[in-house]
C-alpha cells in the first residue's frame, strides 16, 4: 500500500532538540526525517552504508572527511560509507536521510 505525505509536515521543531521519525526500514537501507533546533547537530562517525542528505528547510553544516559543506534547502549531499561525517543546523533545519546498505 502507498500513502502520500507532506514530508515537511511529517515533524515539528523542539526547542533545543533534534527530532526524528523513521520513515522506512528495509534490509537494503532506510528513510529517516529529522528536524534540527538552531545549532543542534550529529557529532562525527561513520557508518557501514552510502548516506544521502537532502535538505527539505533550512540550512546545514556537513562535514565530511574533513571537508565543509553548506548544504541549503533543495540541495542534498552524498556520504560514502565509511567516510567521517558530522553535520549542525546553522538554522532551523529539516532534512530526510536515506541509507543504501550494501
Amino acid at each position: 500500500m502507498y500513502t502520500i505525505h507532506k514530508i515537511a509536515e511529517m515533524l515539528d521543531y523542539q526547542t533545543g532538540s533534534i527530532v526524528s521519525r523513521l520513515v522506512l526500514d528495509k534490509p537494503a537501507g532506510s528513510v529517516t526525517l529529522f528536524a534540527f533546533d538552531s545549532g543542534q547537530g550529529l557529532s562525527e562517525h561513520t557508518t557501514p552504508f552510502d548516506a544521502v542528505v537532502q535538505v527539505l528547510e533550512g540550512k546545514l553544516s556537513v562535514r565530511v572527511s574533513g571537508h565543509d559543506h553548506e548544504v541549503a534547502a533543495g540541495e542534498l549531499i552524498v556520504m560514502p560509507a565509511g567516510e567521517p561525517h558530522a553535520l549542525k543546523a546553522s538554522e532551523r533545519a529539516k532534512m530526510i536521510l536515506t541509507m543504501i546498505k550494501k
